[in-house]
């Protein structure tokens, strides 16, 4: 049995899918996930392509460097995919990568040079790129014939004009790659795939990939036209713990008056901002901040459903209207109250809710009277990584 193995990596989480592969189509086999892989006790579960559990298990990995953790995860999922899957044989593996820069607007075979490349954007995504790259030196370790295939979150936006990715910036930085790259890509690149199987991929689109990570694209002639992520992954909305779009003249506030140093600004932006600095540490969960029931919570949901709102007005702009809405992620996906805090604010540009079907997270959410297409679509990254590797291979 021919199969595919994606992997998702994360600062401290470890995401992977199992696909069998049939002449020119994917069969999904399994999903596993790794939890708090820098933490002591490492949660490991399985689950079917149905969502039922095969494992859930406490791993501990106290005894392994932090720097080893990742490529112990790994080798615990090749193990139990060995064991449970006795006959499978592995042909490829497919890895997200956040960040390709300009260099890298389409899946590649990665090799030694191509490794040493990507090398260059972890300072452009510092909690991704590292252990993106760091699990694909394990998979060449641990299965050194193996194809490896990169697939970057990038790519998808690299149809935006020039234009739309320009900061108001001297030429010279402009020139040297300081521009605007747009991430999530794989997530809409699936959602577009989705819309195209309902005919309705040709609609203006508005992509809301809402989540502790979460950003907006505006999908126009089934291409990326406009984004709210940017230079970097903090930039837009505000998310579980980074700030999205903020003053630059406040981070040369906080360096003089505070004598904050690059990293107190990094960690200030990427981890004690957002839903959890909003709500004063009450959580960067959104299930937690609903639990919470705080006025500080409820300020942090309400400002994030503010911005997306806010968002969508100029995502529209940018592609002279919208005709549809997407809600996808995790709190997209599974957040009812989100979703309508959201289209609420947006009942000027013709979206008009059906309550019930919300509630139960339909796939259309939308009245006969709504001038917008509104819908929830579960996004699968690991499927668009997959089917992009097997194009590779083939």
């Amino acid at each position: 049995m021919k199969t595919l193995l994606t992997i998702n990596g994360g600062s401290s989480s470890l995401k992977c899918g199992l696909y069998q592969v049939h002449q020119d189509t994917l069969e999904n086999l399994c999903v596993i996930k790794l939890g708090n892989l820098l933490g002591s006790g490492v949660r490991f579960s399985a689950t079917d392509a149905a969502g039922t559990p095969l494992a859930s298990t406490t791993l501990d990995m106290d005894d392994i460097g932090r720097e080893q953790r990742h490529q112990a995860a790994l080798n615990e999922v090749l193990n139990w995919l060995q064991q449970h899957y006795p006959d499978h044989q592995l042909v490829a593996t497919g890895h997200r990568i956040v960040h390709g820069g300009n260099a890298f607007s389409a899946p590649v075979l990665i090799d030694d040079e191509i490794s040493s490349q990507l090398l260059q954007f972890i300072p452009l995504a510092p909690l991704h790129q590292p252990y993106n790259l760091k699990l694909i030196e394990a998979i060449r370790t641990l299965l050194p014939a193996l194809p490896v295939v990169g697939c970057f979150d990038t790519m998808f936006h690299a149809s935006q004009s020039r234009l739309e990715r320009l900061y108001a910036l001297p030429r010279r930085l402009s020139d040297e790659g300081v521009m605007k790259y747009g991430f999530h890509g794989l997530s809409y690149e699936f959602i577009l795939h989705q819309l195209k199987q309902c005919d309705s991929s040709q609609l203006k689109t508005l992509v809301c990939h809402l989540g502790a990570g979460a950003s907006m694209c505006a999908i126009a002639g089934e291409r990326s036209v406009a984004s709210s992520m940017g230079f970097t992954a903090v930039e837009g909305l505000p998310m579980g713990s980074r700030c999205g779009n903020i003053d630059p003249g406040v981070l040369l506030y906080l360096m003089r008056e505070y004598a904050m140093d690059v990293d107190a600004i990094e960690a200030l932006l990427y981890k004690e901002s957002g839903w959890y600095g909003v709500s004063g540490g009450i959580s960067s969960e959104m299930l937690e901040l609903h639990k919470a029931a705080h006025p500080h919570a409820e300020e942090a949901i309400d400002l994030f459903c503010l911005r997306i709102a806010e968002e969508a007005g100029r995502l529209a702009a940018a592609m002279g209207g919208v005709e549809q809405i997407v809600f996808t992620g995790g709190v997209g996906e599974n957040d009812a109250d989100v979703r309508a805090r959201v289209i609420e604010r947006c009942r000027w540009l013709g979206a008009d809710l059906d309550t019930e079907a919300n509630l139960k997270h339909a796939l259309q959410i939308s009245t006969d009277a709504s001038a917008l297409m509104l819908r929830v679509i579960p996004t699968d990254e690991e499927m668009m990584i997959a089917m992009h590797t097997l194009h590779q291979i083939h």
